[in-house]
């Protein structure tokens, strides 16, 4: 295959993307140095009903069984070698690299973007993506080749696909915040467009160029909602009128966002089955924390920390409150439950599913959290943790700007992840006493302005709408 110079960029303004962009993004665009978005990077070298719940269980014994879609032989795992990672510079994508073999990113970089026009800023100070992948190298030996662009540009991740050829595709590259995709028309729009578009280009690219490619796609809890009975791991077994079938578990999404989310999820599960793709949706709870083993090597390779009322999550936000002497800003009765996880067992997560892949034409689901908490049990634990730091912490409880029931009963299943080995970090004494001394650390890049919710559920309507600093 012909080798391409590295000097070689190709350029698509940002006004020409193929994703219909809300109109404020037009002026950002004008001055930003994203207005030309470049590709970069070498060529590669290769060119009366009852209902019973049940799961698909992830059997131990599958390991030696490729046939279960759980597990799969050494071998299988083993021709994993080139990885690309969509979205590469969210919170989640941003972590360094720990996968083994060779790696590209693909980034939009339009999550700054979205900070440049709140008034945003991560409690972290975080690099540039450029500064970020030379640090990791130099401390490493370790390359991550680069491309920055639009995967809802077709064109632009075709090219990608066939010059890398990845073995497996890890997609984070989605607007990830329920309150962003609620504050009004343009934002919606732009998010249902942005991740439902974007992950069908990703479906055709793995089809029409890496056939054997394994899909590792970040889903969310959020798609279940909180129904009365047990969330599954994406079906549930029905005995419906004496008849009895597998269908997937049903979904009830909360915002744009998550609906977003359930329509990449049917998508998937369609082209598995008709066009044998193979992917594995992990739904994935609420991620908190900021450390790895690989952030702490260096500041450059730290990834952000969102505290705001619209990217921030439950408890990172908590501690930032905490920081600075704000009380706790529960959202009304504070029963709301979900499942959480560390950060670094996202990373975790993804790295077993990478090594683990499912069959061809299989479609898999695994809940990606490792415990449950209530907001009002979140609030309570950072109280006591901020007391034994000498902190004074308050709660006190703020209209609740989501639509959602506030007291509910909530078990969700998360074993398969187990099954394939995950060892889970959980929400210790420790780990709340180092989260809250790092969010002290950063105490002074605190906007306090930001940490009150501003996106009203009820409030969303189709005149854009603009957030003061």
């Amino acid at each position: 295959m012909e080798k391409e110079s590295k000097d070689r960029h190709d350029y698509k303004p940002l006004n020409q993307r193929a994703t219909v962009l809300p109109s404020y993004f037009n002026q950002i665009a004008s001055s930003s140095p994203l207005k030309k978005l470049v590709y970069q990077g070498k060529r590669s070298q290769r060119c009366c009903t009852t209902i019973q719940a049940t799961t698909l269980p992830v059997s131990k014994e599958a390991k030696t069984q490729p046939t279960s879609g759980a597990n799969h032989t050494s071998n299988e795992a083993s021709q994993t070698k080139r990885v690309m990672v969509i979205g590469g510079d969210g919170y989640c994508g941003l972590l360094p690299s720990t996968y083994p073999k060779r790696v590209m990113k693909l980034q939009f970089l339009v999550r700054r973007l979205f900070d440049q026009q709140l008034g945003l800023d991560s409690l972290t100070p975080i690099s540039s993506i450029h500064n970020h992948i030379r640090r990791w190298k130099s401390l490493t030996g370790k390359t991550i080749q680069l491309h920055i662009g639009d995967v809802c540009d077709f064109e632009f991740l075709s090219k990608t696909f066939k010059s890398f050829e990845p073995d497996a595709v890890i997609h984070f590259g989605e607007q990830r915040s329920a309150p962003y995709s609620m504050i009004d028309r343009s934002r919606a729009v732009f998010t249902q467009n942005n991740n439902v578009i974007g992950t069908l280009n990703v479906l055709f690219a793995i089809k029409e160029f890496s056939d054997q490619c394994h899909l590792v796609k970040l889903g969310t809890m959020g798609e279940y909602g909180t129904p009365n009975i047990d969330i599954e791991e994406g079906f549930i077994t029905i005995t419906h009128n004496g008849r009895t079938d597998t269908l997937p578990y049903p979904k009830q999404a909360s915002s744009f966002y998550h609906l977003s989310k359930v329509h990449d999820s049917n998508n998937i599960a369609f082209t598995c089955k008709a066009w044998g793709i193979r992917a594995t949706d992990l739904n994935q709870g609420v991620v908190y924390g900021v450390r790895t083993d690989e952030t702490a090597m260096h500041e450059e390779l730290y990834n952000r920390f969102d505290y705001d009322g619209v990217f921030g999550t439950a408890l990172n936000r908590f501690c930032v409150q905490a920081a600075v002497g704000h009380p706790l800003t529960v959202y009304g009765k504070g029963g709301q439950t979900r499942g959480y996880l560390d950060i670094r067992d996202t990373v975790q997560c993804v790295e077993l599913a990478i090594a683990n892949p499912a069959e061809r034409g299989e479609f898999r689901v695994f809940n990606q959290f490792t415990e449950q908490f209530s907001v009002n049990e979140l609030a309570t634990l950072v109280t006591k943790a901020g007391e034994k730091l000498g902190l004074e912490v308050q709660t006190k409880s703020v209209p609740n700007p989501r639509v959602e029931a506030e007291e509910h009963y909530y078990n969700a299943k998360h074993t398969k992840l187990v099954e394939l080995g995950l060892k889970p970090q959980l929400l210790s004494d420790s780990l709340l006493d180092s989260l809250l001394n790092f969010t002290i650390e950063f105490k002074d890049r605190v906007g306090t302005k930001q940490i009150m919710p501003s996106v009203s559920w009820g409030k969303i309507g189709a005149k854009p709408k603009t957030v003061a600093a």
